[in-house]
């Protein structure tokens, strides 16, 4: 495959895909145009910088994407982020705002291309199912309690707690301007019924341009009507931010998180329509054709990005095939600067807002936090817990507590893992979970049981204490306790040394450690630590568990499997005659 994926799509390009892109690519521009300008008011930039972000971006992807039909440019979640970041530093409205954006997009950018480089995509797989809805729903609220300023026609400050920003509104009921709160409520409800009952009309377009020709044709900006006034026309210059090398290293932790969000958003979406379309998307790629496209963004006076949810699906619907609907949209945007700008002076705040209110709330996701609820419990804390931290401490701190509960969820349950007493079932060769199969039929004085993880240094004392207590516990004095190992795949040094240690101790009260269905990964390890070979000596390694229990419970010798000393076959071979040689 070429190193540029458009060297490789764009040469055996076919005419019959032109009429499918070119449909696709203005339907996904007459979506992204007032969703690019609502964001980047969201993001607490003037309108125009959406635009921006909505054009070099979608280029540079195109050209370096894996994905055919992932629709990038301004999302929500990116745009809450700067907000709470940039607005912690600067004051919305000021250059000094725009320029901190735009130097945030190409940090953004680069730490998304270097982890790319270094093959780091997998870093993505921290963001669990339960992670990305407890945050996605949290921050759909957050995103909305922004907006409702916009709806009300008053000033509330800038903050995640909903409750307060609700509760400053209330205090501001006298000043509240109807007139706003007419366009704003009409604009959010005209967008739910239009998606509810006509999906593939625009009605993000339809809304704003009627609720511009209504605040043109009725005075409403007189009435007290906020609107976005003069919009500069023409294409944006290629220029360096430039800020403080201080302020930059300040930024560099909401670069990082924007970064994995970003990434995360995009590797979901591309990843659910390359399943349908069956094609692969290269997570490694991806963050390097991400990078270069916030680059890019961050040079001509965008902001961060990343590929959509909606606008991807409404690529798709309109019959997207490949990357150039993306650049289709992308001659819209550059079309739109250079003459239709002036066509924005009287276009409501209030209409924006509600694009916005109408996106994010498809993504408070209720039908999937009930789903983990129902399947496991941990899970759904894991997810409250996001969703409460988000909402309490913010979008930036919120996702990062929630992976760090991830990863302790797991290192948990890495440390406590599954563990087995296993009995044969009547009649057969089949050895089963005793609490699952209460029929299940154990042999008196032989204890099996099952480890269901790889072994390693945090869990060994769990598997020694474990062991102990089965032996406690049992009815009849236990002469041999039996460990399958068919769910254990890796062996640390530790975990080896444990089970030599656990070998001598049952040794020292008259109990003999038995090994069955050994992988060959973890016999290698033994086999360095001479274990295996002592085990197999006194025949007390088998690759059938039914096997091993069969010899066990007739009381016969242990048969000796070690090889003979003058044996040639490698190490990890001569243990066994053989039958341990099978992975």
């Amino acid at each position: 495959m070429p190193a540029v994926p458009i060297l490789r799509w764009l040469p055996a390009y076919q005419r019959s895909d032109l009429g499918a892109d070119t449909i696709a690519g203005l339907t996904t521009a007459v979506m992204l145009i007032p969703q690019a300008m609502g964001y980047a008011m969201l993001a607490g930039l003037p309108p125009i910088h959406g635009l921006y972000a909505a054009l070099a971006p979608l280029l540079v992807y195109a050209a370096l994407g894996t994905s055919r039909h992932l629709a990038v440019g301004p999302v929500a979640m990116d745009s809450i982020l700067v907000a709470a970041g940039v607005g912690a530093i600067a004051t919305v409205g000021t250059e000094t705002y725009v320029v901190i954006a735009a130097a945030l997009g190409v940090m953004v950018g680069v730490v998304q291309a270097g982890l790319g480089f270094l093959r780091a995509g997998f870093l993505v797989n921290f963001l669990s199912r339960p992670v990305v809805s407890g945050f996605t729903s949290a921050a759909a609220l957050i995103i909305a309690g922004s907006q409702l300023g916009h709806l009300l026609g008053v000033e509330l400050p800038r903050t995640h707690h909903v409750h307060l920003v609700v509760w400053k509104s209330l205090e501001q009921l006298a000043t509240w301007s109807w007139p706003t709160i007419a366009v704003g409520v009409t604009s959010v409800a005209a967008l739910l019924i239009l998606r509810a009952k006509w999906p593939r009309f625009p009605g993000a377009l339809f809304v704003v341009a009627v609720a511009t020709l209504a605040v043109w044709g009725l005075g409403l900006g007189e009435a007290g009507v906020a609107i976005v006034g003069a919009v500069p026309a023409g294409l944006p210059g290629m220029q360096v931010p430039k800020i403080d090398p201080v302020l930059l290293a300040d930024l560099l932790p909401l670069a990082a998180t924007i970064a994995l969000v970003s990434f995360m958003e995009a590797i979901s979406v591309g990843r659910v329509f390359a399943t349908v379309h069956r094609y692969d998307i290269l997570p490694n790629r991806e963050l390097i054709a991400l990078g270069f496209a916030n680059v890019a963004g961050g040079f001509t006076g965008g902001y961060p990005i990343a590929g959509g949810f909606s606008r991807t699906a409404v690529n798709v619907r309109a019959g997207a095939r490949t990357q150039l609907a993306a650049i289709v949209t992308a001659g819209v945007v550059i079309v739109t600067l250079l003459v239709f700008t002036g066509a924005f002076y009287y276009l409501p705040n209030a209409a924006l807002s509600a694009v916005i209110i109408a996106a994010v709330l498809g993504l408070i996701d209720i039908r999937g936090a009930m789903e983990i609820f129902r399947v496991k419990r941990e899970d759904f804390a894991l997810l409250v817990l996001t969703f409460v931290a988000t909402l309490s401490l913010g979008i930036q701190y919120g996702i990062l507590v929630g992976i760090g509960a991830s990863v302790l969820l797991f290192l948990v349950r890495t440390t406590r893992p599954h563990f087995a007493v296993l009995g044969r079932i009547p009649e057969s060769q089949t050895y089963l979970n005793i609490a699952r199969h209460p029929h299940a039929k154990q042999a008196p004085g032989i204890v099996l049981v099952r480890i269901d993880a790889q072994f390693y240094f945090g869990n060994v004392s769990f598997l020694k204490e474990t062991v102990r207590g089965v032996i406690a516990d049992a009815e009849s004095p236990v002469r041999y306790i039996v460990l399958e190992a068919a769910g254990v795949n890796q062996l640390d040094s530790a975990a080896a040394a444990t089970l030599a240690e656990l070998n001598d101790e049952l040794a020292s009260v008259g109990i003999k450690l038995v090994l069955t269905r050994v992988k060959g990964p973890v016999r290698d390890v033994l086999h360095r630590t001479g274990l295996l070979e002592k085990l197999a000596a006194e025949g007390r390694i088998f690759m059938s568990t039914h096997r091993a229990m069969e010899v066990l419970r007739s009381g016969a010798a242990l048969p000796d499997l070690s090889p003979p000393a003058d044996d040639p076959r490698a190490p990890s071979d001569r243990v066994g005659c053989g039958m341990l040689n099978q992975d």
